[in-house]
């Protein structure tokens, strides 16, 4: 049986240094400067075919970037549908009024589309949210979760996709008993993880338990909507790290947005970081979509509707950051390319380039709960190459026309081949 050999020539590493990067079979096997192709070596392991050698031309060599929170069951409508007013309320009437546009195909359509862009930008993970809704009478279902179903299992190789069933309010009490049926039936459709947004319920904590429970027999991962406000008296991730301590919730939990946070004092900020490390609990800043929504009511020093990046950080947090959403109600830009996020990161949110990029990459694969793809030996080799001098400059850039590796296999841009 041959085992895939990959030889990339010529790049440039973080550090300014050049050399060469050996992939066998999806990892990362030797670094080093001017390494002899297998073809030359003498060798007589039983299938041993040598390798492909691919000339990066002194392309930055970057691990490949990660997408923790997207919906691109979303994406592309904001042509479809508008978002007068521009705020996270109007972005949810807005899909309400409007969902009966939305038909299966034309989700996995415009699905596979944003994921094949952010593909091409050197993204191999993503995870998106699937709308798992009863809506005003009208049932969205399974659609969503359906049509990424299908985006994940059709793009199986190239993007590693993650779905996570995003339930609609109420999920809690005899209101809500509808809506965890449907995520238990979301659950039995092949989702990754279980989602919702108790800030948004009549009882958050309440809400925040149901779906810790609903997880937990689902045997999956968790990853809440939090605190999308910057209403300070709304602050239900502190109730989550409680909750995941004391229940010892054994899968992984995320916590998105957790706007509020930036508006406590900073000593409330440092006890309720704390609680998030204690439970182990990972966060993504999301600045595309909150910088668009929220604030729009405080035209007087303005915040910056970002979570507690320092605290969180100094507490020992794992920190990461995603786009959200894509040219649709809630966020009518989006290039689909996490070096986007990264700028943002460092504008709005004051990291410095090296931390920024962190976010976008490692940060954000440890959400995923994906092995290191870190530039080193036995890394996994999900690569991307840019022509950029430094990480600064490919933030502050955004070149195109990069070469993206997932499992040692070239899958999007055109190198050089011998």
């Amino acid at each position: 049986m041959t085992t895939p050999r990959l030889l990339l020539r010529t790049a440039t590493f973080a550090d300014g240094s050049t050399g060469d990067v050996r992939i066998v079979d999806g990892l990362i096997t030797e670094l080093g400067p001017n390494l002899a192709p297998l073809d030359d070596r003498t060798s007589d392991r039983t299938g041993d075919q040598g390798e492909t050698v691919v000339d990066l031309d002194g392309r930055l060599l970057l691990p490949a970037l990660t997408e923790p929170h997207s919906h691109l069951d979303k994406a592309f409508l904001a042509d479809v549908i508008s978002n007068p007013t521009g705020d996270l309320m109007g972005a949810i009437e807005a899909m309400l009024a409007h969902r009966h546009l939305i038909t299966l195909e034309h989700t996995i359509e415009r699905a596979e589309r944003a994921a094949r862009l952010m593909l091409s930008n050197g993204v191999t993970a993503i995870r998106t949210h699937a709308d798992t809704t009863l809506e005003n009478g009208r049932e969205n279902g399974l659609q969503s979760v359906h049509a990424l179903i299908e985006v994940r299992e059709r793009l199986r190789g190239l993007v590693d996709i993650q779905v996570c069933a995003l339930s609609g309010w109420p999920s809690i009490g005899v209101a809500g008993a509808e809506q965890r049926a449907l995520l238990r039936d979301a659950v039995s459709a092949g989702v990754d993880l279980i989602g919702g947004c108790p800030h948004l319920e009549p009882d958050a904590a309440a809400a925040n338990e149901g779906f810790l429970s609903i997880a937990a027999d689902a045997g999956l991962p968790i990853d809440l909507h939090t605190d999308e406000t910057l209403d300070p008296a709304v602050l239900s991730l502190e109730d989550l790290a409680r909750r995941v301590i004391s229940s010892g919730f054994p899968y992984a939990v995320t916590a998105s947005h957790c706007v509020s946070l930036g508006v406590q004092t900073e000593r409330r900020q440092r006890e309720v970081a704390e609680l998030v490390a204690t439970a182990g609990i990972s966060v993504v800043a999301l600045p595309h979509t909150n910088l668009f929504l929220q604030g729009r009511q405080r035209q007087s020093t303005m915040p910056r509707a970002l979570t507690a990046l320092r605290a969180l950080s100094a507490a020992g947090v794992n920190v990461a950051a995603g786009a959200d959403n894509m040219q649709d109600p809630f966020n009518p830009v989006g290039r689909g390319d996490p070096l986007e996020t990264a700028a943002l990161m460092i504008v709005a949110g004051h990291l410095l380039p090296d931390e920024a990029f962190e976010t976008v990459s490692r940060r954000s694969r440890t959400v995923l709960r994906l092995a290191s793809n870190e530039l080193a030996v036995g890394g996994v080799a999900d690569l991307v190459a840019i022509r950029a001098p430094s990480i600064r400059a490919a933030i502050a850039m955004g070149p195109g026309s990069r070469v993206v590796v997932k499992s040692g296999r070239i899958v999007a841009g055109d190198p050089t081949w011998r």
